[in-house]
């Protein structure tokens, strides 16, 4: 790794990253309802009563329109990264403004 690789993810660049605006959403077809995205985030995700996952608006109501978005609060970022890796169904994407997946079954590892 050249010292310019080195110092293009540095510290630096994480803080820039950490800083980026996120979006969230549930593909209910993939969703398994194992709970988990609850479980990191319950501000975010819930259960509707068929079982699936679903994000909440900042203000809480939950958005059961196909492919409805939310902001990811810079508080809960971490747990929602976290959901999006860790959901067995594959079915949370984490989205940066330019629409770029960082997280979830799109995003590229």
């Amino acid at each position: 790794m050249s010292a310019a690789d080195a110092a293009a993810t540095g510290p630096a660049t994480e803080v820039a990253a950490e800083a980026e605006p996120l979006q969230v959403w549930v593909d209910q077809d993939l969703c398994t309802g194992d709970g988990l995205c609850a479980q990191y985030a319950p501000e975010v995700f819930e259960f509707d009563i068929d079982g699936l996952a679903y994000v909440k608006s900042a203000d809480g109501e939950l958005l059961t329109d196909k492919g409805a978005r939310t902001p990811v609060p810079a508080q809960l970022r971490l747990e929602v990264l976290d959901s999006a890796r860790e959901c067995p169904g594959e079915c949370i994407h984490v989205r940066r403004a330019d629409d770029v997946e960082v997280a979830g079954p799109d995003a590229e590892n």
